[in-house]
């Protein structure tokens, strides 16, 4: 797994290693049961502080993507795979909305109405 952090960017630095490792379950490259990078080697890697990353896999714990276990650390979780293949469905409905010409906004209206369904 390659991790890459822009530390000019806006983005703080514990957001863009979510996205980059939410993108790596979301295509595939991370599967269930795969072990996250220990937080101190990560952070030595990237030259970033430890707690950046712990704040990031903490984050990806709280999103259902990895389960934190003491002395195992950040091991992904089924829930990530159920989470890329509904991820498919989601990239279906954009390129649908696309082709109809539906703006981002209309989606989204109509995705918070069925989730409180």
């Amino acid at each position: 797994m390659i991790i890459r952090i822009d530390p000019a960017s806006s983005t703080p630095i514990f957001e863009q290693l979510v996205r980059a490792v939410r993108a790596e379950v979301l295509a595939g490259r991370l599967a269930a049961g795969d072990r996250l990078p220990a937080a101190r080697e990560l952070a030595a890697s990237l030259e970033v502080n430890v707690h950046t990353v712990l704040h990031a896999y903490q984050s990806l714990r709280d999103e259902g993507f990895v389960e934190l276990r003491r002395g195992r650390g950040a091991i992904v979780t089924g829930a990530a795979a159920e989470l890329a293949a509904v991820r498919r469905h989601a990239v279906d409905l954009v390129e649908a909305a696309r082709e109809r010409g539906i703006t981002a906004d209309a989606i989204l209206a109509l995705v918070r109405e069925e989730l409180s369904r």
